[in-house]
C-alpha cells in the first residue's frame, strides 16, 4: 500500500504493508487506486504556497517539503507563529501532517517522519514548543538520539546490517568509533550522521522559480476613457490566454497595472474560483473593475501579470458547470471572495462545530449533515431565562430580551456530550437541547447546559442556539 488514512493507521494499518494482509486484518477496508502523477502535481502546488513563507523549498521524496526558513520567523512572531501560520493553513486545508522545526535538515525530516509525538493537527495557545513541533537551537542531537537508525535517510541493506550487529538507535551509533564504522558500512552512514548533527552542511536544492506570466502595452498617446481602457484589457487577455494554453495553465488571480504619465501605479485585482483561460470570462471580470481606476493625466502603459496560475487540463464540462463557475467568480470580484461560500458538514457533534465554510466550488468530500438543525444558528448561543417543571424536562415558557414566550409544543431531549479530547473542560459537559415551538408558532432550538457528572444538579443555565 502506497499510503493510509489516520483512522486507517489506528486499525494498524501501515504505509509498504500487503494490501492482501491489510485486508486481512480490516475487512470492508475501503481502497482507492493510488495516482503518483497527482500526488505529485500537489506537492508541487504546496510548495509554490509554501513560498510565501520562504522562497527556498525543496521536495523531500514524494510525500514531503523542505523549507529552510532561516531568517523568516521574524515576519511571522516567531517560530512559533511561522509555525502555526505555515501548519494552520495547510491542515485548514484538509491535509495530515507532520512538521518539525529544527537546526539541519537531517534532524527535521527525522523527527518530523519518525518522531513519537503525535501528528500536528492543530495548534493552540496550550501547545508547548515541543508540541508544536519546534526542536529548541543546540537540541537537536539529543532529539536525535531515540530515533531508528533508517531515520538518517539510509538503503536498506545499511539499516538492515546496523540492526544485525545491534544498533536500534541513532544515539547507539554515537558511542562508536566513527573510522569502525566507515570500514564495515562505508562513508555514507558518517555522512548522514554529521549531516544530520551539524558538523557538514545540506544545503536544499530550492525548486527553480515559475517564470510569471505577463504582458505589457504601450500607447502612442495616454488613454483617459473607460472604452480605450476596455479595448486595451482584450488586447492584453487575449495573448496572455494564448500562452497559458500553449503551457496547460490557467489563471487563479490576475494583477492589470496601470500606469500612469505621473508615474504613479494604479492596480486592480481578480481571482478565479477554478483555473481558467477563458478570454471573454477574464476579460468581463476585469472590465467591470474599470470604475475603481482613476486614469489621471493619462494612462501610458498597462500590464497584465498572472501571479497564481495552476495545470488546467482540458475536459468535457456541461453548461451548467461553466455558467456556475463564471457566477461565482463575477460575485466574488464583487462583493469579495470571503463573502461567497458554501456550507460543508464537519464529523462533530457539538452543532456550532459541525459546519464549516469552503469555497463554493470547492469538491465536495461525501459527509453527510450530522442531524437536520435550524436554519440559523446563534454563535454564541444566547443566554435566556427559563423555566421547567422538571429538570429533565422541556421548557414551559422562556425569555429572551425582556420578551417571554410561552411554550405550546417541545420536542426533546436529545443530550450531546462534550468533545473531551479537545481539551479538559469539556470532558464532563453536556447539553440537552430541546426544539419547541410558543403560542404564536415561533420554532426555537433550545438547550440546558448540564454536567456530565451528574447531569440533573449541574449548571442547568439555559441558551438560545438556533432559530427554525
Amino acid at each position: 500500500m502506497a499510503g493510509v488514512d489516520p483512522q486507517a493507521q489506528a486499525l494498524g494499518l501501515l504505509p509498504g504493508m500487503a494490501l492482501a494482509h491489510a485486508q486481512a486484518l480490516v475487512p470492508g477496508l475501503v481502497i482507492a487506486e493510488a495516482d503518483p502523477v497527482a500526488e505529485a502535481e500537489t506537492l508541487v502546488r504546496m510548495a509554490e504556497w509554501c513560498r510565501g513563507v520562504t522562497p527556498l523549498v525543496a521536495t523531500d521524496g514524494a510525500d514531503g517539503l523542505w523549507l529552510d526558513v532561516t531568517g523568516c520567523a521574524h515576519l511571522f512572531g516567531g517560530e512559533a507563529g511561522l509555525m502555526e501560520h505555515l501548519v494552520g493553513r495547510l491542515v485548514g486545508d484538509g491535509l495530515h501532517l507532520r512538521a518539525c522545526l529544527a537546526d539541519t535538515p537531517g534532524a527535521a525530516h527525522a523527527v518530523a517522519r519518525f518522531g513519537e509525538s503525535a501528528p500536528v493537527v492543530s495548534l493552540t495557545p496550550a501547545l508547548s514548543r515541543r508540541e508544536r513541533g519546534i526542536i529548541e537551537a543546540g537540541a537537536h542531537i539529543a532529539a536525535l538520539a531515540p530515533l531508528p537508525v533508517r531515520a538518517l535517510r539510509l538503503p536498506g541493506d545499511t539499516v538492515a546490517t546496523l540492526r544485525r550487529l545491534g544498533f536500534e538507535r541513532i544515539g547507539d551509533l554515537a558511542r562508536v568509533p566513527r573510522a569502525s564504522l566507515a570500514r564495515r558500512l562505508g562513508t555514507q552512514l558518517g555522512l548522514r550522521l554529521d549531516q544530520a548533527e551539524g558538523r557538514v552542511p545540506e544545503p536544499i536544492v530550492p525548486l527553480p522559480a515559475t517564470e510569471m506570466m505577463q504582458h505589457r502595452v504601450t500607447f502612442v498617446e495616454p488613454l483617459l476613457t473607460p472604452e480605450g481602457l476596455a479595448l486595451a484589457i482584450e488586447h492584453l487577455v487575449t495573448p496572455l490566454c494564448a500562452r497559458m494554453e500553449q503551457t496547460g495553465l490557467g489563471a487563479r488571480r490576475l494583477d492589470l497595472l496601470f500606469e500612469r504619465v505621473d508615474g504613479a501605479v494604479q492596480a486592480i485585482r481578480i481571482g478565479t474560483a477554478r483555473p481558467s483561460r477563458a478570454t471573454k470570462h477574464l476579460t468581463r471580470l476585469l472590465t467591470e473593475r474599470l470604475e475603481e481606476v482613476d486614469p489621471g493625466l493619462g494612462v501610458e502603459a498597462m500590464r497584465l501579470v498572472a501571479p497564481l496560475v495552476e495545470p488546467l487540463r482540458w475536459t468535457q464540462v456541461d453548461e451548467s458547470t461553466a455558467d456556475m463557475s463564471e457566477l461565482v467568480d463575477r460575485l466574488s470580484n464583487r462583493l469579495g471572495a470571503e463573502h461567497v461560500y458554501r456550507l460543508e458538514p464537519v464529523e462533530s457533534d457539538v452543532p456550532e462545530r459541525a459546519v464549516r465554510r469552503v469555497p463554493a466550488l470547492s469538491p465536495r468530500t461525501g459527509r453527510t449533515w450530522p442531524r437536520p438543525g435550524p436554519t440559523r444558528l446563534l454563535t454564541p448561543p444566547r443566554p435566556v431565562e427559563a423555566l421547567a417543571l422538571l429538570p429533565d424536562q422541556p421548557p414551559v415558557a422562556f425569555t429572551l430580551a425582556g420578551r417571554r414566550h410561552r411554550i405550546r409544543r417541545a420536542d426533546g431531549p436529545e443530550r450531546v456530550h462534550g468533545e473531551w479530547w479537545r481539551r479538559d473542560a469539556e470532558t464532563d459537559a453536556v447539553r440537552d437541547y430541546f426544539h419547541v415551538e410558543d403560542d404564536e408558532g415561533r420554532r426555537f432550538w433550545l438547550f440546558r447546559q448540564g454536567d456530565g457528572v451528574n447531569p440533573e444538579t449541574g449548571n442547568l443555565s439555559w441558551y438560545l442556539h438556533g432559530l427554525f
